[in-house]
């Protein structure tokens, strides 16, 4: 179970900023964000190396796309499509809103279910394939602060973690991208505590039995576009983030 939490600020120097951290089996092998792709260019994102897809991306025109799985969908299916082409297909289009005009007809059921983030400094969409359904449901990410889990976007019933961690993120300190500030959000993004009434998979930072956990983190920052521009912030950890390292991406 991944997780996405954005906040959005149109009227910010910094309308939109991002964390997520990566569950995922501790023996799939992946690289780092970098520009892996030859025919993406514009594209950095970590790459998962089993099936060449990516779970986060960014291009150079100020995007970014992050797909999770839905609940009782990990791992891949036979005859079904990665869905870590998801995010790169996305950043392939001129803006947000444009990326969701176009994926909201791809057909769902050639995916295993998702739940797809795509986003710039003026918009932002949860595009979601859901068990069942024939079309993808699309949903604008309105202002302030949403989460988006192995559920629906901000749902306190399904999703104990939402529920747990969606207060304390809107209570926390908001970080400051000019100064590097991301203190709050990375303590957040750490955090083992669980809900009550959740087993471990209601941490936000997860490792069970260790063979699945939470294997990367990501703090982004997108700046209204001015001219000069002002390039994006990324930073990441390649590991637990408790623990590893976190680094500032390169553009």
């Amino acid at each position: 179970m991944c997780t996405i939490t954005l906040l959005r600020r149109p009227n910010d120097p910094w309308p939109l900023l991002l964390a997520a951290n990566r569950d995922e089996l501790m023996e799939r092998p992946w690289l780092p964000p970098a520009r892996h792709w030859l025919d993406r260019e514009d594209i950095t994102a970590g790459q998962d190396q089993l099936a060449g897809g990516t779970w986060l991306a960014m291009n150079d025109r100020g995007m970014v796309a992050g797909v999770l799985n839905r609940a009782g969908s990990l791992g891949p299916a036979e005859n079904k499509r990665t869905r870590g082409e998801l995010p790169l297909e996305a950043l392939d289009h001129e803006s947000a809103e444009a990326s969701m005009q176009a994926l909201k007809h791809l057909d769902p059921r050639a995916y295993r279910p998702f739940n797809l983030v795509v986003a710039d400094a003026a918009s932002a969409y949860w595009l979601a394939a859901r068990e069942g359904e024939d079309t993808i449901h699309v949903e604008v990410i309105g202002e302030g602060l949403s989460m988006l889990t192995a559920h629906d976007l901000n749902d306190t019933q399904e999703s104990s973690r939402i529920r747990h961690y969606r207060p304390k993120f809107q209570a926390a300190d908001v970080p400051n991208p000019e100064s590097g500030d991301w203190s709050a959000w990375q303590s957040l993004l750490s955090s083992r505590e669980t809900a009550v009434d959740s087993g471990p998979e209601g941490a936000m930072n997860i490792q069970i039995d260790g063979k699945f956990g939470t294997c990367s983190s990501s703090l982004i920052a997108l700046a209204r576009p001015q001219n000069p521009p002002c390039p994006p912030v990324w930073r990441f950890c390649h590991g637990a983030p408790d623990t590893d390292r976190w680094t500032d991406i390169a553009f």
